[in-house]
């Protein structure tokens, strides 16, 4: 049994994420599906200009790390905040919530989850047009 596993460049191909989950063109390009006992997950995920997510909440909370372009981070029942490169977010579990790109600029970032009996999200309904355009919180 090897303790080491090397994915090599370009090994993994980009997927278009499931359009039943988001909002306009979305990548997700895998970074890590760690084998049992271990439950993390990772991807790279860019999003092209207006794309989102749904709203959806993690079993275990989801941290989020971005990597380039600017976006949005929305927790339920709270004002939509701005995200930028550097910016690093933590969700906590079964906390409602949706991210995704600016209306002029396309987000990358990398999320970091754990699964739960393999169940990494719960997916809900779509960010409606006038929730996406809602008011920003000013950044501190």
């Amino acid at each position: 049994m090897s303790i080491l596993t090397v994915y090599e460049a370009g090994s993994r191909p980009s997927k278009r994420a499931n359009p039943d989950y988001f909002t306009g063109t979305v990548w997700q390009d895998p970074v890590i599906e760690a084998p049992a006992p271990a439950r993390v997950r990772a991807l790279r995920v860019t999003f092209e200009p207006k794309a989102r997510t749904n709203w959806h909440t993690h079993p275990l909370g989801q941290t989020l790390h971005v990597l380039e372009g600017a976006g949005f981070v929305h927790l339920w029942g709270q004002e939509k905040l701005s995200i930028l490169p550097g910016d690093v977010i933590w969700i906590p579990p079964g906390v409602k919530h949706w991210h995704g790109a600016g209306p002029h600029t396309s987000l990358v970032h990398l999320a970091i989850q754990e699964a739960l009996d393999g169940t990494t999200a719960d997916w809900l309904e779509p960010v409606d047009d006038k929730t996406y355009a809602g008011e920003l919180q000013a950044r501190r």
